[in-house]
This record gives structure tokens, C-alpha cells and sequence, in this order.
């Protein structure tokens, strides 16, 4: 029988002989000067890490798709990072979106994350899908496509086979990755993979892994992303000075990277980080996951 602690030097031993570690970053564009400046700190600080790309949300009107537009932009120019800005169809024509591609491809973006976005207000059902999205980026050009994924089902979906049948469609259109939402139960995320795989979809799946720094931040996007957060969790943070970052920090650091663990040694080789514009913690798994400056 293994011990616990034979299983956690098993694990640091797996981690200490990975290669070929590829992970990206998702960004939002900042609304206030002081946050434009926490997020080029971080760009600045998680560039030099290599990383496949780094991807910048996108609002639903033309203010944030400008700020959006900007910060990419200036990502893929100053870094030389490939920068994949998000882009949703809810909130613009059919032609409005093929001009926006071809707007980035001719600015040397050749990465989309392409989604549905988020329903406006009273409005039920739309006339385009991310799967819609995906085919009409193909004909305008050959991107590289990331799409979304929910190993917890999509919150709007009626269950999870209808779920991985929309996340098909988005493969057969022409997506290239998906990226989940983030989870902290590894094996929700083992086992929607499996899934897919059953399914024959044909994508590379990337755990999205958001290492907490606000837990009261963690319950509000759970609670309207259908994810799960376990009791455990509601243990760990119970109790916590709001007022103590250092501490909390310190801690969504420990539970990310024993998820990250998990996840390399079951053959995971591509980490997507929520990093809500901050860089440490992301900063610090990658130095643990062999990736230096």
C-alpha cells in the first residue's frame, strides 16, 4: 500500500522530470489606470516565461472590443508573444465579425478564442453559436481557434451529452483547442476528457486553472459557471482575515499547483491560467512546472 507521503514525493518526482511544458495566460483589459498598470506589470513580468500564447476577454460593445483590440495589439508587438484576443458573436453581424477578423489577421493575430458571449438581457436564444463563430473565422482565414469547454456542463445546457455534442460541433467546424472552465476537482476534468475522447472529438483540451487570490470573488464566478467549488475549499478559506493577501495568496498558490500535479502526471501538457491581471501565482507554478525566465 502507498503512503501519503510516498504519493506526494511521487508526484514531486514526476514534476521534476517534465518537459515540454506549454502553458498560456488569459488577460481583461483594465478599466481604471491603476489596474492598466497591474496588468502590464504582469504581461511584463509572465512574457518572458515563453508561453503559447496569451489571450485578452472581450466585452459586449465597442468600447471594451476597442480596449480589447488595443491591449492585444500591443502584447503581440512589444513581446512577441502570440496574443489570441476573445471574440464573441451575440453582439455583432455577421459581417461586423468577418471585418473584425480580418481587421486582426492583417494586424499579424492569427489566434482567436472564439465564443458565443454571454446573452444581453431578456434575449433567450440567438441566431449564431461559438460553432457558427468558428466556421465563419475559418473562411475568412486560417487561425489557430480555441473554443470553450465545461467539464461541469455549460449552466445553460439541459445535460452533459447535449454539452459534449455542442463542443463536437465546435471541433468539426474547424477549432483547433479548447479551453475549460476552471474546476478544482481534478477528476471532473479526467473525466470529461475521457469523455470527449469517447465522443471523437478531435481537440487538444486545456485545463483552465484559476488560482485563487479573492475567495469571495471564487464564489461569485462559481456561482454563475456551474462549478463546482467543494467543501474542503469553504474549509480552507474559513476564517481568513480578508484584510491577509500574503496568506491568502500563499494559499491559492498550494491548492493550484497540487492541481497542476495531478494533472502532469496524468499526461497534461498544456496549463491555461486565469490570472485576473495579477502575476504571482501564476508566476510561481509555472518556476515549479521547470519554466525559467
Amino acid at each position: 500500500m502507498v503512503s501519503y507521503a510516498q504519493g506526494i514525493d511521487a508526484l514531486n518526482q514526476t514534476i521534476s522530470e517534465l518537459r515540454d511544458i506549454e502553458v498560456s495566460f488569459e488577460f481583461f483589459p483594465a478599466s481604471t489606470p491603476e489596474m492598466e498598470t497591474t496588468l502590464w506589470k504582469s504581461v511584463e513580468r509572465l512574457a518572458p516565461l515563453k508561453p503559447k500564447y496569451m489571450s485578452v476577454t472581450y466585452g459586449a460593445n465597442s468600447g471594451e472590443r476597442d480596449r480589447t483590440h488595443a491591449v492585444v495589439k500591443r502584447i503581440n508587438t512589444e513581446t512577441g508573444i502570440a496574443t489570441a484576443p476573445h471574440l464573441t458573436c451575440v453582439d455583432a453581424t455577421p459581417d461586423e465579425l468577418r471585418s473584425i477578423a480580418k481587421e486582426y489577421w492583417d494586424s499579424g493575430i492569427k489566434r482567436i478564442v472564439a465564443l458565443r458571449g454571454d446573452l444581453p438581457q431578456g434575449v433567450e436564444k440567438t441566431d449564431m453559436y461559438a460553432s457558427d463563430l468558428v466556421t465563419l473565422l475559418k473562411d475568412v482565414a486560417d487561425f489557430d481557434i480555441s473554443v470553450a469547454a465545461y467539464p461541469e456542463k455549460h449552466p445553460e445546457a439541459p445535460n452533459d451529452q447535449f454539452d459534449l455534442l455542442n463542443l463536437k460541433r465546435k471541433a468539426e467546424a474547424g477549432a483547433n483547442e479548447a479551453i475549460t472552465q476552471f474546476f478544482f476537482d481534478s477528476s471532473v476534468f479526467l473525466r470529461f476528457r475521457d469523455r470527449a475522447a469517447a465522443a471523437g472529438i478531435d481537440l487538444d483540451i486545456v485545463p483552465g486553472i484559476l488560482p485563487v487570490t479573492n475567495y469571495q470573488t471564487l464564489v461569485k464566478f462559481a456561482g454563475f459557471t456551474n462549478v463546482h467549488v467543494p467543501n474542503w475549499l469553504h474549509k480552507m478559506y474559513d476564517g481568513l482575515d480578508k484584510n491577509d493577501q500574503t496568506t491568502r495568496n500563499l494559499l491559492g498558490a498550494s491548492i493550484a499547483m497540487d492541481q497542476v500535479k495531478v494533472l502532469a502526471k496524468e499526461g497534461v501538457k498544456h496549463f491555461h491560467f486565469y490570472t485576473l491581471n495579477r502575476s504571482e501565482l501564476s508566476y510561481a507554478i509555472c518556476h515549479m512546472l521547470g519554466l525559467r525566465t
